[in-house]
């Protein structure tokens, strides 16, 4: 038996994205913010997630800048990597799996991945940071963002996901009302793949 189903990538991403632009009112985002809504709807499937969003304008013209740049692209897990299309050409920082991590983790009494936060300091000024995990790495990094003379990444993505922190979290840094271009999905609703998409948002069309 074989099945009659569109097979070629490009064609799928298209009317792909057509139907998303169809069914999601985006009008309240500028035209070239847009794409970064786009690709996360079709990373999730959900076209309502569109009322949780929230974008600076100009966020994605911040994040191409800074990669551009060459600036770091700074993930909160090893899975979000591994969803970035361009990730072989990205100045990429990953720290959870290194030992530091670990035993930061230990000594603070708090998660791996808030631990590995700490790991990201010589590299946030200008950066790319896309947190689509854990909440407590969010928390943390707000912890460093509003310390006096904080590091000022390029463009700070947040859709950490799940029942205990994720919300607070992203509530927690919409208040803090920082000058760094954001973007994020407010609730418990997000994930690796809605940051990973919005990374690639920075560096596909469409």
């Amino acid at each position: 038996m074989t099945f009659d189903y569109l097979r070629e990538p490009a064609r799928i991403y298209q009317q792909s994205f057509a139907i998303i632009r169809a069914e999601a009112d985006l009008s309240w985002l500028p035209e070239e913010d847009q794409p970064l809504a786009v690709r996360m709807i079709h990373a999730c499937g959900m076209v309502d997630i569109e009322a949780d969003m929230a974008i600076t304008p100009g966020a994605r013209a911040a994040g191409q800048r800074a990669l551009r740049q060459g600036r770091p692209v700074i993930v909160d897990a090893t899975m979000l990597a591994r969803g970035l299309i361009d990730r072989a050409s990205l100045n990429l920082v990953s720290c959870i799996e290194s030992e530091d991590a670990a035993m930061l983790a230990a000594q603070m009494q708090t998660t791996r991945s808030a631990a590995a936060v700490e790991l990201w300091r010589p590299y946030l000024d200008g950066a790319v940071v896309a947190i689509g995990n854990a909440p407590t790495a969010l928390f943390r990094l707000l912890e460093i963002l509003l310390e006096p003379e904080p590091p000022q990444p390029a463009l700070l993505i947040a859709t950490p996901v799940g029942f205990v922190g994720a919300a607070e979290a992203k509530a927690a840094l919409l208040d803090a009302q920082l000058s760094v271009p954001l973007v994020t999905v407010l609730g418990r609703r997000g994930g690796t793949a809605m940051a990973a998409a919005a990374v690639n948002a920075l560096t596909q069309d469409g």
